[in-house]
């Protein structure tokens, strides 16, 4: 039977790089070993003014057909996931689809989501493989949150780094699933406590919501800009995280010492390692690759399962959980079992 595979992955990140020495400089009250020891993130890249989260993802595209492991041709199907598009109409997945050439045969939609994204995109590209109506899914994640942050909001600014993936996820002839089972959860009466709060529809940016404010802890923004409140969405993620791992390996009928690498959204070192500890996960079996780029939100899982392949850590016949959460508030968890 024909079920999905992760077949390849790679990703693009943006030319300017903000270094946390860049950062400390700014605020010189905050030292870079602070920012290190809280984040774990050395540099973040930043799209220039230009550039957008769709030029990010055509480009991590175009990377993954040079890699030479398929055609434009022989894609069938886009889903690209992110939260920072340039336009409300039209859809990006079929611009994008334009930009690269892809058949005009092919079904192409976004998706609006996060943190979770990406293991919510795996859902659907499976999906879509499982019931024949694709055969070769492009799952391309992007966002450049760093368009919603105030220059002077460290709390925010510190952590996220602008980034795209692209997947590639192809049907397999397979006597059981390679990708699944799935959890998934949302809870909106979180969406609060990371949010844009203007310029959309219900409250457009005007010169009223352009205008900045400090807050208790000296970070200024405005309502156009990103809020996040951290130790609301500290306190969601050690609740919803460990759980839906619990849940995933009871639908899975699994151990958690039968994965053999666990790769969640990669938040900040802080938070993981306050994941790894509660859930008893040895150190060997958890990544956390977001030094050189920090908290790319969508595509913050791609980006560490890419750099433990090419570290070595992804042998074939490798059991992996993905585990994404955040923005919504949104989680969801799946195994993903390597080639």
């Amino acid at each position: 039977m024909k079920y999905g595979a992760v077949t390849a992955i790679e990703y693009f990140l943006p030319e300017e790089v903000v270094t946390t020495q860049d950062l400390a400089n700014e605020f010189p009250d905050w030292a870079v070993e602070k920012i290190d020891a809280k984040t774990g993130i050395r540099q973040r890249h930043i799209a220039g003014k230009n550039e957008h989260a769709s030029d990010l993802a055509v480009a991590a595209a175009r990377k993954l057909f040079a890699s030479g492991v398929c055609e434009p041709a022989d894609i069938d199907f886009i889903i690209y996931c992110t939260q920072s598009p340039e336009n409300f109409v039209s859809t990006a997945a079929c611009i994008i689809q334009d930009r690269l050439g892809l058949p005009t045969t092919i079904g192409a939609y976004d998706l609006n989501l996060a943190c979770s994204g990406y293991v919510y995109g795996l859902g659907q590209a499976e999906g879509l493989i499982a019931t024949g109506q694709a055969s070769s899914v492009l799952l391309i994640t992007a966002d450049t949150y760093s368009k919603f942050i105030h220059p002077r909001d460290r709390s925010v600014r510190t952590i996220f780094g602008d980034g795209a993936a692209a997947t590639l996820v192809r049907a397999t002839e397979s006597d059981s699933p390679r990708i699944g089972p799935f959890v998934y959860g949302s809870d909106g009466s979180g969406a609060q406590n990371l949010i844009v709060p203007a310029g959309g529809l219900r409250q457009p940016a005007s010169p009223q919501t352009a205008v900045p404010y400090e807050d208790a802890h000296g970070n200024v923004r405005s309502a156009n800009n990103l809020f996040m409140d951290g130790g609301e969405i500290f306190s969601f993620t050690l609740a919803k995280a460990p759980a839906s791992v619990n849940q995933l390996l009871q639908k899975a009928g699994l151990s958690i010492d039968a994965i053999d690498l666990f790769v969640f959204h990669q938040t900040n070192t802080y938070t993981l390692q306050h994941l790894r500890k509660r859930l008893r996960i040895p150190e060997e079996k958890f990544v956390i690759s977001m030094s050189h780029c920090g908290n790319t939100v969508s595509s913050t899982i791609p980006i560490a399962l890419k750099d433990a392949v090419t570290l070595g850590r992804v042998p074939s016949g490798t059991l992996m959980m993905l585990v994404g959460f955040g923005v919504g508030y949104s989680w969801g968890a799946t195994l993903l079992r390597a080639l």
